[in-house]
């Protein structure tokens, strides 16, 4: 279980990869939504195109594919293997399950109270989920979480690293992510 040393441990890590890195997170959320958008419109962009058997809509989305590549490589510095279409892909799952969350929240406003209620909770659910992927996210860029070399490594808990690059203690991927990103990256922060 985290505590609130192994908590301050991982903020000092991400402040000073940010310092190395030369990023600001307040910005980088800002950032990383725009780009969650950009890949939502790549996506649409492919759609339309198949749907109106209009080839005009690719041209489209090869501009907004260059667009969020170019802006993606503000955030993300450093990359080994399939980092890079990892963080694009827990981008766009988190953007997904926002926008579904968002729906079931909508379905639940006209809907009989114990309805709404179930609604609600699945709402809350995805929400949950999404901000999971937000935050493995931002822990797989700066660089606080140390992947499993192989599957048989991959349990559902993923070491930590410690200041000093050693690992540092297990838990549940996002019992501490999710605790690390809401206290760093703040979009309130100016």
């Amino acid at each position: 279980m985290a505590n609130k040393k192994d908590i301050q441990k991982l903020l000092d890590k991400v402040e000073e990869v940010t310092k190395q890195k030369d990023l600001d997170l307040s910005s980088g959320e800002d950032l990383s939504i725009g780009i969650m958008n950009l890949i939502s419109i790549e996506e649409h962009l492919f759609y339309t195109s198949q749907k109106t058997k209009s080839k005009k809509y690719l041209d489209l989305l090869n501009e907004i594919r260059a667009m969020r590549t170019e802006l993606m490589k503000e955030i993300i510095k450093d990359y080994e293997g399939e980092v890079w279409c990892i963080s694009k892909h827990l981008l766009a799952a988190s953007m997904r399950l926002m926008e579904v969350g968002t729906k079931e929240l909508k379905k639940s406003a006209g809907a009989e109270p114990a309805e709404a209620l179930k609604l609600k909770a699945k709402a809350w659910d995805l929400f949950d989920k999404s901000y999971k992927l937000y935050s493995l996210f931002w822990g797989l860029n700066l660089g606080v979480v140390k992947i499993p070399k192989s599957k048989s490594q991959m349990p559902n808990e993923v070491k930590f690293i410690d200041e000093k690059g050693k690992q540092k203690g297990s838990t549940s991927v996002f019992t501490k992510l999710g605790s690390l990103v809401q206290r760093a990256v703040d979009c309130c922060k100016e």
